[in-house]
């Protein structure tokens, strides 16, 4: 990191800030647009075509933490319950009851 501000409170970096982090999540991964790659010589028919496509990945700043500062603990996900499912002979008993 090579600036750091937190309102009047200024830190520059010689070359970087010893110590301070950025947490990222990563949000997708895909591939940028195809780029032409394309040679010619000119009076030797020579030419030749080739594509070319980058790989990306689209980050989010979380956090940015100072020099000397704990990181936030994850935040875990609380996992669905499996519901009981009935079975299909039970659902039917149950309308014959019903009617």
């Amino acid at each position: 990191m090579l600036l750091l501000g937190d309102g009047a409170d200024v830190t520059i970096g010689k070359p970087f800030i010893e110590g301070a982090r950025v947490l990222a999540t990563a949000k997708t991964q895909g591939r940028g647009e195809k780029i032409i790659v394309f040679k010619f010589k000119s009076k030797v028919r020579y030419r030749r075509k080739k594509g070319h496509r980058q790989l990306l990945t689209t980050l989010s700043i979380d956090h940015i933490l100072p020099p000397g500062t704990e990181a936030p603990k994850p935040v875990k996900r609380a996992r669905r319950k499996k519901t009981e499912e009935t079975k299909p002979e039970e659902i039917k008993e149950e309308k014959a009851d019903g009617a």
